[in-house]
């Protein structure tokens, strides 16, 4: 008796799993890559019009004050004037408002 339920358990069609694959990536998509991508590039464009004065935050927590910026680095003045120079896409914060703040 349980072999004749399960198989016509199995034969109810086969459109279902899909469907629900398709449904959950859609949600996944719409819930969390979108807006990721949209913070990133958010940020992305901030990098760019980083300006001397900037109070910054890096990936690595160093907190400092543009002082000079390039094309790909800049150089960030922190406590007792020491001068650091780093990458731009190590910048996790830019006057408050960053990746991982919910500051608009």
């Amino acid at each position: 008796m349980k072999t004749i339920l399960l198989q016509a358990g199995a034969e109810s069609g086969g459109w279902e799993m899909p469907v629900m694959m398709a449904a959950i990536f859609g949600v996944m998509y719409f819930f969390m890559i979108r807006p990721q991508k949209r913070k990133e590039k958010e940020l992305a464009k901030k990098r760019d019009e980083i300006k001397k004065g900037d109070a910054i935050v890096t990936a690595g927590g160093i907190h400092g004050v543009v002082t000079e910026y390039g094309e790909e680095n800049l150089v960030i003045s922190v406590e007792n004037q020491a001068r650091l120079r780093i990458e731009k896409s190590s910048i996790a914060m830019i006057n408050g408002e960053g990746a991982g703040t919910g500051k608009k």
